[in-house]
């Protein structure tokens, strides 16, 4: 890849929308794309769409569709590729830094990888002589070693996306054995991508009649087991923020503050001045802690503004 320095206005050239480009990565967010609309409507569009030699949209479709649609001008920055494969790799290495995109959305986006993957494969077995094991067949020669190594697609699919291994292979069996009701689950971010693999293994030796019936009913007590989960967090969350506070209170309470004792505390831990300062400022942060809780505490009692519940 390369920036060839060249800049078109849309009022000089008209790009090319692939939907191949355009579906590559997860579409924004309304709030997202409200964000990105009211941006441009203000700024105007100061970031160039990325287009390749052939004007096709390489990264900056949701600016290009929202510039046409309100009829703003925007530039494109002309950048040369050497494949479609590896304008694909740019633009999701570009747009990975700005989305939080979680594994299963990643796994997606290589999975529409995939078939540039191999075809890049095939185009490097020809390069390379054409079907090796099919030649030395012919020639007597099957025995020796294939010079030619197949191309790891787990591994190409993994890398290029920036995910494990193990974790691509649980996606592809996802994506070409689970029963929507897995998927639309994984989509909503219902389920992690080990229970749904889990439960695609589950259900695929099931008759087909019963299958989806079953990865429904397995779905449901994922998300039944993820709610209990959630509630006994939360439940531990307020235990120990009840613990904390119940904590400060007995030792807050167990300081005498006359001069001869915090005289004997600053002798006893040989205090600097330095120190000194320190907690004596970090003691009036602590008085003010206090006495937001109080106030706090204040509202909550009958007749206070707070709710006691």
């Amino acid at each position: 890849m390369r920036n060839t320095g060249t800049i078109y206005s849309s009022a000089e050239r008209t790009p090319t929308v692939l939907p191949e480009m355009a579906e590559l990565l997860p579409p924004l967010t309304g709030e997202q794309l409200a964000a990105l609309e009211a941006d441009i409507l203000k700024n105007g569009c100061y970031s160039p769409v990325i287009v390749n030699e052939d004007m096709v949209v390489i990264d900056g479709h949701n600016r290009q569709r929202l510039c046409q649609q309100h009829g703003l001008p925007y530039q494109m920055a002309v950048f040369s590729f050497e494949s479609m494969l590896e304008a694909k790799q740019w633009a999701l290495d570009t747009q990975k830094g700005r989305r939080n995109l979680d594994k299963w959305e990643l796994g997606k986006i290589a999975l529409r990888l995939k078939p540039d993957i191999e075809a890049r494969a095939r185009e490097n077995m020809s390069a390379g002589g054409g079907d090796q094991k099919s030649e030395d067949a012919k020639s007597g020669l099957a025995t020796l070693p294939n010079p030619i190594s197949s191309v790891d697609t787990r591994k190409e699919l993994a890398d290029a996306v920036g995910l494990g291994e193990r974790t691509m292979g649980k996606i592809m069996q996802i994506d070409e054995h689970a029963p929507p009701a897995v998927k639309e689950a994984l989509d909503s971010g219902g389920l992690s991508i080990n229970q749904g693999y889990n439960i695609t293994q589950q259900v695929r030796d099931l008759p087909e009649e019963q299958r989806d019936e079953a990865a429904a009913l397995a779905v449901e007590l994922e998300k039944a087991k993820k709610e209990v989960r959630q509630a006994d967090a939360e439940s531990d969350r307020r235990h120990k923020i009840a613990g904390m506070f119940c904590k400060a209170f007995e030792r807050a309470v167990l300081l005498e503050p006359t001069k001869e004792n915090v005289r004997i505390w600053t002798q006893c831990t040989r205090m600097t001045p330095e120190e000194i300062e320190d907690n004596a400022r970090e003691a009036r942060e602590l008085a003010e802690v206090f006495s937001s809780i109080a106030g706090i505490l204040e509202t909550l009692l009958p007749g206070g503004d707070g709710n006691a519940g």
